[in-house]
Formats: structure tokens, sequence, C-alpha cells
């Protein structure tokens, strides 16, 4: 899901950009309403999880690979906010040193993993949660929803890029492939392996999380984000 350099536009990748300042300015303003210096920490946690769980990619036919992301489960522990702060800064590291993911898409891939996924992520659980079904079973379904959101945002902006910029011949200047075929590759990949891979890990951290302790440090964090007094 991580877009390399010269998949986007130049112009794709200063609106992606601009798109995440806001969202990150508001979270900032969030996790500083929210969170005490002593629980920073967390976060610092939450973003090596992430970073970690990325590196680790599964075999997909057609040769290439997905992996989870654990976008719904920090969004969970951590608050959707705090997630997306925690998420990003794992995406800029992967990308600075690991040239796992463009500099230059960044944003793009931060307004994928570290927005869509988590917000979209916990919404289902949420959802879940008010259909009465248990915590386990709602973190799951959450996370498989959430890592598909963003898979599909990721194939559209890609399926994109040689409808918009193209020579005056019609050959494409940057990701070669419309969405007629971005969306089925993108989807197929996570829709079949790595949405269940987020689903099976986001469930059971969740499970291990009340097992160990239902007042567990994380889930503190999360309650007092969202002005929940449990």
């Amino acid at each position: 899901m991580h877009i390399p350099e010269g998949y986007l536009s130049p112009q794709t990748c200063a609106v992606m950009g601009a798109a995440m300042v806001p969202v990150l300015t508001v979270a900032a303003k969030k996790v500083n309403e929210s969170f005490d210096k002593k629980d920073v920490p967390a976060m610092a946690i939450g973003s090596a999880f992430a970073f970690t769980i990325m590196m680790f990619n599964v075999p997909i036919p057609g040769g290439t690979t997905a992996h989870a992301i654990g976008a719904t489960l920090l969004a969970i522990t951590l608050g959707p906010w705090a997630a997306s702060i925690s998420l990003t800064i794992a995406l800029f590291i992967q990308a600075l040193l690991f040239g796992d993911g463009g500099i230059l898409a960044l944003g793009a891939n931060s307004f994928n993993i570290a927005f869509i996924a988590p917000f979209v992520g916990y919404g289902i659980y949420k959802l879940m949660l008010s259909l009465k079904l248990n915590k386990v079973i709602s973190s799951a379904i959450g996370g498989y929803v959430g890592i598909n959101a963003a898979a599909l945002a990721t194939a559209i902006e890609l399926g994109l890029q040689p409808l918009l910029f193209h020579t005056a011949n019609g050959t494409p200047l940057y990701f070669p492939y419309g969405l007629n075929v971005a969306i089925p590759a993108m989807m197929f990949a996570h829709l079949t392996v790595a949405g269940i891979v987020e689903a099976v890990i986001t469930g059971l951290v969740v499970y291990y999380l009340q097992k160990v302790d239902e007042e567990n440090i994380l889930y503190k964090f999360s309650y007092k984000l969202r002005g929940d007094n449990r």
C-alpha cells in the first residue's frame, strides 16, 4: 500500500500533502488536550508497532506482497487522532530511512494509512459495538474494513494518474494503469490476504489486552481521549 516515488504526479503529491496538514494539525491539538506528557511514550510504542508490523510482507498471487498496518488497533487503543500521528511518524521513518514509500508520496501514504484506515476502522468498530458485538469481533471487523478502505483510496489515486497526466498521444507519465486495473489488483490483495491478516492481528491483540487487564494503560488512554471516564 506504500506508494513509491514516481507513481504519483507532483501535483497529486502536493494535493495529498496539503490534505494531511489540517488532519495532523487537529490531531496534534486533540492529543495535546487529552494526553499528559507521561502518556506520550504510548504513542511512540504505537509508532514502533506500526513500523514493525508493516515490515512483515505476506506473498500474494501475482508476484507481489501485502502487509497489515495496525491502524484500527492503534485507533482503538490510543484514539484515532493519536493513531494518525503515530502512523504518520512510522511512515516518515520508513520512507526516509528504508525507501518504503516515496518521500514526495508521504502525504498520500499518510492520508490513506494514517487517516482513512484508522478513522474508518474505528468508526466500524464503534458501529459493531453498538450492534452488541463483543470488542474482539468488533475490532477485527473494523481492522478488515479500515485497511480495505485505505487500499481503495490508494487504488483510486494510482488509477487516476494515466487519466489526468499523460502525453499528447496518451502515454501515461506516472502510474501506467487505469482504474480498471488498479482497483481490482489492489482490492484483491487486501480483501483476500492483507485484510484478513489485519483483522486477525487486531482481534488477537484486543483479546490479549482484555485478558491481561481490562483497565490496561492503552485502554485508559483511549477512554481519556474519547471523554470516557470508565
